[in-house]
């Protein structure tokens, strides 16, 4: 066995499961890369994966595998670059236990991310939310159930693998009601619970009567709801509400639209977003900017308070053919 194999394994179990304590999410990920990579490299150097050395996995056939997920395998940039991130955490472990390769790392660990362009960001907005909320039928139990969950999401900005895990302890209705939960990295948060969805979430905690470490969300045959379960039921819901509000068949909703939703609702409200930030989770303030980029109601407000005094408020329109061409171009 060569000294790649081993590193590798020592990386999962002491970098990410010891030193990092990553989530069941992380680790499948960075295991599906090198999966994915080693197969590759088998097949281009006719190498079983255990004899593969550090010389075979140099910057040449690390771009290589990078272009390979995006042309054969159909992969997106976000995903060509998720990958590139788990080799580049790995090439780091590395570099401290094999100065020898010291060079070679370097040249992998200089591979740059791809750029991509940023697709803008998809939320619902109040009457989509209103119309949504009203679809489930709350004479049965998988009504109240969904009807819990979206308003749940469309408030907290959780993010679904978060509502998933959540347990009846995790909801606390006294005074100053709150959800706690365990986010990305294993970072534990607390969010505020408005006085609506409090009043919801009371309801459906009196109907569940779970103990405190059962799950919050369960199907109907009593197992705990699963991340393909809250999109089913979200899309499901989407088309019925689409039928009396058009706007939401030109929408693709998924659950992460609804913690878009919720950023955006607390960007319009005037919240800053360092408390954003805090609110979702983000490990940047940087990543909360997305939505400020995204929010044009937000943009014309910063644009009126810099119209002269005296000026019309509004956009400028140019009434002659000629000018409104050059506008618009």
């Amino acid at each position: 066995m060569s000294a790649l194999a081993p590193t590798l394994e020592a990386f999962f179990t002491d970098r990410l499961l010891r030193e990092r304590h990553a989530s069941p999410h992380t680790v499948a990920a960075y295991r599906d890369t090198f999966r994915l990579l080693v197969c590759f490299v088998e097949q281009r150097a006719r190498t079983a994966p255990s004899a593969l050395g550090f010389e075979d996995l140099d910057v040449g056939t690390i771009t290589a595998f990078l272009d390979h997920l995006e042309d054969e395998r159909g992969n997106s940039v976000r995903t060509r670059n998720a990958r590139l991130a788990a080799i580049r955490s790995f090439y780091r472990y590395a570099s401290r236990r094999h100065v020898e390769h010291a060079q070679l790392i370097q040249r992998v660990l200089a591979i740059p991310q791809k750029r991509f362009s940023r697709t803008d960001v998809s939320f619902l907005d109040d009457m989509e939310v209103d119309v949504l909320l009203a679809v489930p039928d709350q004479s049965t139990f998988l009504g109240r159930r969904d009807r819990s969950i979206l308003q749940l999401a469309i408030q907290t900005g959780l993010r679904v693998s978060e509502l998933t895990g959540l347990t009846c302890g995790d909801i606390v209705l006294a005074t100053g009601p709150f959800v706690h939960c365990l986010g990305k990295g294993r970072k534990e948060r607390v969010t505020p619970l408005s006085k609506e969805t409090a009043a919801t979430m009371r309801s459906w905690m009196r109907e569940r009567a779970g103990a405190s470490d059962a799950p919050l969300f369960v199907t109907g045959q009593g197992e705990p709801l699963g991340r393909a379960g809250v999109a089913r039921l979200l899309a499901r819901h989407v088309k019925v509400a689409a039928q009396t509000c058009p706007s939401l068949e030109t929408k693709t909703v998924s659950p992460h639209v609804l913690r878009h939703t919720a950023a955006m609702r607390l960007l319009q409200a005037g919240v800053d977003t360092s408390v954003i930030a805090l609110w979702l989770g983000h490990e940047s303030v940087e990543t909360t900017m997305v939505y400020v980029h995204a929010n044009l109601a937000l943009k014309q407000r910063a644009l009126d308070r810099t119209t002269p005094v005296g000026s019309p408020p509004g956009r400028f329109r140019p009434t002659d053919q000629l000018l409104a061409f050059l506008e618009a171009l």
